[in-house]
């Protein structure tokens, strides 16, 4: 019979530069605020959608999409909807070249297939084995994980936190940046330029952001395209649809087929 690790204690023990790890989760449960010091960890979802945070920021994970986070790095994942999760977690030293900050990532239908491979695998394994061969292979698909926009960091400067705190509450909302400057009473470009240093993009790139990856949270709850464009503040479904499209090159409503 393959051997799933069961604890994390057990995880860190172990000395195989890469293992996979299952667990399943109930819908609206959460991980908590945790990190894994010895490990990146490669979080993926076979069935239901993950939303992570971290200091970073946060994102928003369907299947087909991975999230790469880096050892060492505090995060919590919050399910939505029944999650089946099936994580990599791989010694640093066994891939030195990869990615050290959190971002989403694409799976291919390769490393998806590698990954329930990986699960039938006993541990530990033979380096020079059938088993060793294959794991070595996923660490060769990690060094070429596609990076998907779909990270929504989180400012530092307070008045840019209460301005996007606003927008995630209430996204709708139309105001500007220029409404915001006079409401803070500083030049729109001192927000703007704020908010490039703190985010690495603008104030009107950083709504439609935060916008699309709600939109993503509530397609994954079953609501419907037009409830969803409607609640997000656009004008009509199409607006959000080609809004959509353009971001992820596909339809709202065929993103989670």
């Amino acid at each position: 019979m393959p051997y799933y690790f069961q604890t994390l204690e057990e995880m860190e023990r172990s000395p195989v530069p890469i293992a996979c790890h299952a667990t399943d989760y109930a819908p609206g449960s959460s991980t908590g605020t945790h990190r894994h010091p010895f490990h990146h960890q490669l979080i993926y979802a076979v069935h239901g959608v993950m939303l992570v945070a971290s200091d970073g920021g946060q994102w928003i994970v369907p299947p087909t999409r991975g999230i790469w986070m880096p050892a060492g790095t505090e995060h919590q994942v919050r399910h939505i909807g029944e999650v089946r999760m099936r994580s990599l977690f791989v010694r640093p030293h066994a891939a030195p070249s990869l990615a050290e900050q959190a971002q989403v990532v694409g799976i291919s239908p390769l490393l998806r297939e590698l990954i329930h491979a990986a699960m039938q695998i006993n541990i530990p394994y033979e380096a020079d084995s059938r088993d060793g061969r294959l794991m070595r292979l996923l660490l060769d698909e990690l060094q070429v994980l596609p990076v998907l926009p779909m990270h929504l960091p989180s400012p530092a400067d307070p008045r840019l936190q209460r301005i996007c705190g606003h927008i995630q509450r209430k996204p709708e909302d139309q105001a500007t940046l220029a409404d915001w400057a006079r409401y803070f009473e500083v030049d729109p470009k001192t927000l703007q330029r704020l908010f490039l240093r703190d985010t690495g993009m603008g104030f009107a790139r950083w709504r439609q952001q935060a916008r699309l990856l709600q939109a993503l949270e509530r397609l994954a709850k079953g609501q419907k395209v037009i409830d969803v464009a409607l609640a997000l503040g656009y004008d009509s479904p199409g607006a959000f649809a080609t809004m959509f499209r353009r971001q992820f090159g596909q339809t709202p409503s065929g993103f989670f087929r």
